[in-house]
């Protein structure tokens, strides 16, 4: 068993390059299968549920040569099977989009029950119901989802709760679809646009990604002999912006857009840490205890769930309650009970969360219950006044690169150890 050790107090300071998104990626790694052909992904996190996507890929067919540790160039032009590897699809959340991008390419998939994070209910009904409603077939039995189509058709479709997985699988699957599709109420996250100007640079139709209403065109065939890079992640730059004001530093985020980190940075105002936006970079400073706030977790542009445990470490030690509704994530309060190991004082009810201010944190062995909240507890441990084991890594390693080589050059005192 593998752990992070952290001795704190620090205030993190310099530069970070922030990594290419988790997020987008999962989703554009599934969508090289409808090309007929070879295409490079660069700016890919180093992360594991990159492996283990290329992993899946690569028993479906797909031939991958790494170019570096952030790029590889993929060749799908030869897909012989209709069957994922369940030992794999049931790792992570994001498995699920082999769904949509298999139907569109060879109109059948069978594949495990989507894993990951465990936070709470985490229906794909809206994902099922988007095939059925292009044409297909699809049942759930035993662990495992059946999927199959003689050939999608354009239809309208109308997601009855803003869902970023359902919108995206769609999306896959509509793109070699006959006709037009229209997807009302669509998500609008700046990964969603990222996949569909991936898809569109080889060959796709696809209008309207970032608003709520997304027309998909089909097409007769995506092809190969592109380059793609994948955006900046919104979620890796903004824990790095709360890491400065719980730690009181001063860290300037290089490779981030900025336009995509609104929420944060408004709320990083209001409890009185100072935001400059350079464009192509950020800098984040904080010289003070935070001020309380209210915060309610929504879609983009709201403020994202993924960031929620992170900015309950800020309110853990702010002046005054604060209160964070989660209306995302029925389980994504798991945090608070480690962070109140600590010396916090929260008390979270269902999907509301009261956070009263401590002046500090103290180190305390910790456990990792998912990718965000792992991530939290680093921050935590940076702040707190002592010695912070985190446990349960396999989390953090889904989604963040190398978070403690980042973290030590910024001045964290922190080193992985095996037990």
């Amino acid at each position: 068993m593998e752990k992070l050790v952290i001795k704190g107090p620090t205030p993190l300071k310099g530069e970070v390059t922030i990594s290419g998104a988790k997020n987008a990626a999962v989703a554009i790694l599934p969508a090289t299968l409808l090309i007929d052909g070879t295409c490079t992904i660069e700016n890919l996190p180093n992360i594991s549920d990159i492996k283990i996507s290329c992993e899946i890929l690569e028993h479906l067919g797909a031939k991958i040569t790494w170019n570096s540790e952030h790029s590889i160039t993929i060749d799908t032009s030869n897909i012989t099977t209709t069957k994922a590897p369940l030992d794999l699809t049931s790792k992570f959340r994001a498995s699920y989009y082999i769904i949509g991008a298999m139907l569109g390419r060879k109109g059948e998939i069978e594949v495990g029950m989507p894993g990951g994070c465990k936070l709470g209910a985490r229906p794909i009904d809206q994902h099922i119901k988007g095939f059925e409603t292009l044409g297909a077939n699809v049942s759930v039995e035993k662990g495992k989802i059946y999927a199959k189509a003689k050939k999608l058709k354009g239809a309208p479709i109308y997601m009855d709760i803003v869902s970023v997985g359902a919108t995206i699988n769609v999306m896959l699957a509509s793109v070699l679809a006959k006709g037009t599709t229209t997807i009302d109420n669509a998500a609008k996250e700046p990964h969603i646009v990222d996949v569909a100007n991936f898809l569109n640079t080889m060959g796709a139709d696809i209008r309207g990604a970032g608003t709520d209403v997304i027309k998909i065109n089909g097409v007769e065939k995506l092809h190969g002999g592109s380059t793609y890079s994948v955006v900046p992640d919104q979620i890796e730059a903004g824990t790095f912006m709360l890491a400065a004001v719980a730690t009181r530093g001063d860290l300037t985020l290089k490779n981030c857009i900025t336009k995509h980190l609104e929420s944060i940075t408004a709320k990083i105002i209001e409890v009185g840490g100072n935001v400059e936006d350079n464009g192509d970079s950020i800098r984040v400073w904080c010289s003070k205890r935070p001020n309380k706030a209210n915060i309610k977790t929504l879609p983009y542009p709201g403020f994202p769930t993924d960031l929620q445990p992170q900015m309950g470490v800020v309110l853990s030690l702010a002046n005054g309650t604060s209160v964070i509704n989660e209306s995302i994530w029925e389980s994504r309060f798991q945090y608070t009970e480690e962070l109140n190991k600590m010396g916090a004082r929260i008390t979270a009810q269902g999907k509301t969360a009261f956070f009263e201010g401590v002046k500090k944190l103290y180190g305390a062995p910790v456990y990792s219950s998912d990718l965000r909240a792992g991530a939290a507890l680093v921050v935590a441990g940076t702040a707190a006044e002592g010695i912070t084991e985190v446990y349960n890594l396999e989390h953090i390693d889904r989604g963040y690169e190398n978070i403690e080589e980042k973290f030590r050059k910024l001045g964290a005192k922190i080193e992985r150890v095996k037990e």
